[in-house]
This record gives C-alpha cells, structure tokens and sequence, in this order.
C-alpha cells in the first residue's frame, strides 16, 4: 500500500510529499524488484544505481555507500590521505567536508570562502598550504561551483591532490565536466533534502580513476577483496584493508532510480523557483544579498539546490518566519575553524572574514520542487513586511 501523504500546514522548509505521490507508480515498480528479489543491502538494485549514476555524471566508476560522510571519507583514503597529512578545507561549510579529513585520519586546515559563490577561495587556500598538505578540498555549495580554475591551477604548482566535497553538486558542470570529475573524484549526497533526494541517508563516489574506484569499492565492505556487491559468497571474501560498513541500502536505490529520469526537469523548476524568489526579494531593504550565478571564462551549468540569502538581524527574521509557519535552515551558524571539535587546531575568530560574515548572515528559505508560486509569495510577503512592516 502507498504511503499516506497529507499536506503539511504552513510553507515548510522541504518537503517531497506532493512529488513522492505523483511518482509512487514508479518508484512501486523499483521497491518490487527490490522485494521480489529479497536482496535489500548492496544487491543488484545498487549496482543499477551505479550504472545510471556513472551515465548521468559521464564518470567512468560510481561507488554507491551508506551516506555523504562516508563518501568524503572513504574517497580521502582511497586517495592516499592519511596520518601526517593535512587538507585544506573551506571554513564555510558544512562540518562533515572537515570531519571526514579527521575520520580519514588525517588534520583538516582553514581557509576562507568567496562571498559571491560560498566557495573556497583559491588566494586564501595558497596561504594555508604547507609541507604537510596533501590535498584540498573544494566545496561545491548551494548554487554553483567553486573557482575550480584556480583550484586546480593551484593544486599543479604545490602537487597536492584535489578531493571535490561535491556532495550537493549532481548536475552542476564545468566545461561540460560534472562536479566531482575535475580532480581526483568526488561525492553526491542523496540525503532527502538533497536535488536528488533519497528517503533516507545514501551517498556516492565518483571518479575517473580506477584505483581510486577499486580502493574505495573495497573499502565499503570490511576491505573484503573482489566482488561483493549483489554476491552474497563475498561476505566470505578475505579482507585486505581495515574498512568499514558502508553499504547502500536497495530500498533508497530504487527510490533514486525512480527519481533520476526527472531529475532535470526538477533543475528547471528549481531554477524558476529561484528567479521567482529573486524578482520578490531584490529591493526589499534588510536583503543584503540574493544568489548570484558568477560568470567564468570557460561554460558552467548552475544548479540551485539552496535558495540562500544573507540579510540583516538574521535570527530575528528565523524567529518572524518561523511564528508565521515558515520553515528556514541557517547555514552554517558557527565556521569550522571556531567550531569546538577543531580547538586544538589553534585557530580563532577574524581569521577567515568573508566565511564569518556568512555565518553571520546566511539562511534558507523554503526551496524544493513542490514549492507553489503562491508559496514563494507567502515567504516573501513575511520577509518583507518584517523589514518594512507592510507585506506590499
């Protein structure tokens, strides 16, 4: 039986529901296959995954784990990163870009972002380099890519090795290269609130390199050696590494692969959600500033998957929404390099200005497919009569 759906009250920050309903036929068909065949845990589903992931991507491998973390941390060691290395990462940023360098064993170093694209800023990075550093990580984060020109360009002159934190990137391009492809590899997040959204916690690497595709295949299941995917005798396999348990769940594959075939129609909507959002909210005194799409000399594909903004008395206007029904998500509320698990790194506040001023002032509004125009209108109505009093 399909899963009862009810409207949610007020304007929530995400939901599916109305989508989920309209593709249930679908996505019934995968979770069958799933249920006929009694593989729910990387089976034959994951594996279809992968193949549709990799075509969608142009990647020549695609590596299917439990969730994005994972993915960060398992595509660091199946780098080389390890003990005695340091990655530069963004101080912006979600805390699983830093922490994976940590689980990979490795120290994360700060660096600051580029306030018109959240991305690493490739000056700042330089500055952070030292004889340690083994890789950066670029963080591709809610509309675009970062300044990958000068990621790389940087990466060449010091030989270190670029890691994409592309986990919210999936159809973001760089001269028709996907996000995750430009360096050594990459990673997508599923995660429900994701552009493409599981209903739970999955993940993914990509690469073009096949020893990195290998090490991290081997890696997601105990380091067993050779085939284990949909091969229940490879439970059995010898283990060559010290890996873990990260595993793809059948059950999200299949509502994955139900999702992907309209996975660019949802990009368009999200991109006139956007212009929307944006035609609403320019002017409107308090908006210090709405997304901006920076031009690059070479083609890029922008994908909104966040619809962010920065204003002034931040969280007084998440609490104004919040009493009208609005759902918002602040990101991110303290840097990484302030943030309590990284004190011993010795780093202290003013020392990355651009990526404490968006914490300062960055939030979401609500942004997800089902959005309604009426429902941008009702966000924006509160967001302006917040600063001026008036929703007119």
């Amino acid at each position: 039986m399909k899963p009862a759906t009810a409207p949610p009250a007020g304007v929530p920050f995400f939901t599916q529901a109305k989508s989920f309903d309209a593709r249930w036929p679908e996505i019934a068909r995968h979770l069958h296959d799933v249920f006929d065949r009694g593989k729910f845990s990387h089976g034959r589903k994951v594996e279809e995954l992968e193949q549709a992931i990799a075509g969608y991507t142009g990647a020549r491998f695609a590596v299917a784990v439990n969730n994005g973390t994972d993915a960060l941390t398992l595509l660091l060691r199946a780098a080389g990163i390890g003990p005695d290395d340091e990655v530069v990462v963004p101080a912006f940023t979600f805390v699983a870009s830093a922490s994976s360098v940590a689980l990979a064993r490795a120290r994360p170093t700060f660096a600051d972002i580029d306030p018109d694209t959240y991305g690493i800023d490739p000056a700042s990075a330089e500055a952070a380099i030292t004889p340690r550093t083994a890789g950066i990580m670029p963080v591709h984060l809610f509309t675009q890519m970062c300044d990958m020109e000068g990621v790389l360009q940087l990466a060449a002159r010091h030989g270190i090795t670029v890691l994409e934190d592309s986990a919210e990137a999936i159809g973001m391009r760089w001269d028709g290269r996907h996000a995750g492809l430009l360096g050594a590899g990459g990673v997508l997040s599923f995660f429900p609130t994701k552009t493409l959204g599981a209903i739970g916690d999955a993940g993914m690497i990509i690469t073009d390199d096949p020893g990195i595709a290998d090490r991290a295949g081997t890696l997601r299941h105990h380091g067993r050696i050779g085939r284990t995917i949909d091969h229940i005798a490879g439970i059995s396999n010898l283990s060559g590494v010290s890996g873990t348990n990260s595993k793809t769940d059948d059950l999200q594959a299949a509502v994955l692969l139900a999702k992907l075939p309209h996975l660019d129609d949802d990009i368009a909507t999200r991109a006139r959600l956007a212009e929307a959002y944006t035609a609403r909210l320019t002017g409107v005194p308090g908006v210090r500033r709405t997304p901006r799409v920076v031009t690059r000399p070479v083609p890029t594909d922008s994908v909104f998957y966040v619809y962010l903004i920065e204003v002034d008395r931040r969280d007084d206007l998440v609490a104004h929404l919040t009493a009208r029904g609005i759902g918002t998500e602040v990101y991110y509320p303290i840097p990484l390099h302030t943030q309590p698990v990284f004190a011993e790194l010795g780093y202290r506040q003013g020392q990355f200005p651009h990526a404490e001023a968006a914490c300062r002032h960055a939030v979401g509004l609500p942004f997800y497919p089902d959005l309604s125009i009426d429902d941008v209108d009702r966000v924006c109505d509160a967001v302006r009569e917040f600063y001026t009093g008036s929703a007119a």
